[in-house]
Order: C-alpha cells, then structure tokens, then sequence
C-alpha cells in the first residue's frame, strides 16, 4: 500500500503489549531512498531519547483504525540502544542497534535491504545472509527535515518537495509529491527518486533528469488521487521510464 507521510504522522504505534505513542516522522538513505527508521513519539515515556523503530519490526499499517502494528515489547524497546533526541544517527549507533535486534544490516549487500531486495521476515533466513559487496555508509535524512528542499529540473527551478509516498510493504520511497504552484498554480506532481542524478544538501536542492515541460505536462496528482498501479503504469509511460515493479519482480525471481 502507498501512503504519504504526512498521513502515517500521528498514527498510533500498538506494539505486542499496548501502545507506546504516536508517528512522529522517519529517516531514510540518499542511496535507496527506502525508509531506515519510524521515530516513534513516546511522550513522557522515553522522554529525551529517539526510539526508532525499524521497518522489520513494523508490521500492518491500517488507514482505517490509523495504527501501525509494532511487533515489539515495550520491554524491548525500552532497553533498546539509547540515543539523546539532539543526536544524529551514527554508524556506531546502527551497528549497536542492529546486532540487539539481530535484524541483517541493510548497507552490507547490494540490494535495497542488503541481501535482499525486501524485507525478509524469516529470522531462519537472516543466518543465511552473506556480504556481497563492499559496506557503505548511509547518510540518513529527516522525511520532516527534507520538505521544502526545492526541486531542480534541467532548464530551471520546478518547486519544493511537499511530501514523500511510501510504499509499506518494501517501506521504499515510490515518490517525491512536488509542489510546483509558485509556477503552475494548484498543480502537484510525482517524481520517482529513481530519476534524481543527484542531490545537493548544502544548497538545499534534488537535481532530477526531466525537463520542467515535462514535469508539467505529467498526470496530475491531488490528494484525493488514487496511486492505483494504471496511474502508476500511465505515470512512467509519461516520463519514458521503467517501472519499479518491473525490476523487483525479476530481483524477487532471483
């Protein structure tokens, strides 16, 4: 299922033994652009920590009910490693993080969730996992932090990221929600990050590889726009590009 962010932000986290607070916001790589952490607002519970909960332990996420099933205790996460809420999430803190939780590092493989193209649920196979390419260093952005970044087309300015689609089964950013009204008016549109050639942090800017015609002329999206896979289907076709279905569904093959 594709969701906004904005939308997950305040949905009731239920972990195995109650809830332990609300949405907050997430962090992701530059690299995959997939979703590394769901920063869980705990209130006074865990007050002066980040308690950061990983995509392996997030479970159904319901749009009805507006929860997120967390398969953790609290007792779990309250011993978890501990990381001040000024602090930015290190490699050392990962490293800590991951071998608790006995989850198989994500930047340790070639795929998106290192040995795997998804998230795989089987402990039993998470033994079996192997390093097959060299360990690299994820820079973990703020999905809070990261809107309002202005979009850079290749003849110009096209507008600002407003939101990110998050796809809950690979917990993949699908798309950046571009707000382009300071040149269209009303009018909002979907860049894959599959089509960013780069981003420049400093000067607060995503460099995609597509014209500002061409942004333009793409099938609108409003809020009330079902991702549904023809508009997807009809979206990639617009741009000229594969889509992300097409090459999961040879690497799952694989």
């Amino acid at each position: 299922m594709l969701s906004k962010a904005k939308t997950l932000t305040g949905y009731k986290l239920d972990s195995r033994d109650g809830e332990i607070g609300k949405v907050k916001e997430f962090y992701f790589d530059d690299r995959h652009w997939t979703i590394r952490y769901l920063v869980a607002d705990t209130g006074n519970w865990l007050a002066g920590r980040q308690v950061l909960i990983s995509p392996y332990a997030l479970g159904v996420v319901s749009t009805e009910e507006q929860h997120v099933v967390v398969d953790l205790a609290k007792k779990q996460i309250e011993e978890s490693p501990s990381l001040n809420s000024d602090k930015p999430v290190s490699r050392q803190f990962e490293n800590t993080y991951y071998r608790y939780y006995g989850y198989p590092m994500y930047w340790t493989g070639a795929y998106m969730w290192g040995f795997s193209p998804y998230i795989v649920r089987d402990p039993e196979k998470w033994k079996t996992s192997t390093q097959d390419e060299k360990a690299w260093d994820p820079h973990l952005r703020s999905t809070y932090d990261v809107c309002g970044r202005h979009i850079q087309a290749l003849d110009g300015e096209i507008g600002h990221i407003e939101d990110f689609i998050i796809d809950d089964e690979t917990w993949a950013i699908r798309y950046l929600i571009v707000a382009t009204h300071n040149w269209w008016p009303g009018k909002k549109a979907l860049v894959s990050p599959q089509w960013i050639e780069r981003v420049s942090w400093g000067e607060r800017k995503v460099f995609v590889n597509l014209s500002r015609e061409t942004i333009k002329q793409s099938p609108e999206y409003t809020g009330e726009s079902l991702l549904t896979r023809d508009y997807e289907i009809g979206l990639h076709q617009h741009y000229d590009r594969p889509g992300y279905w097409i090459d999961e569904l040879a690497a799952k093959e694989h």
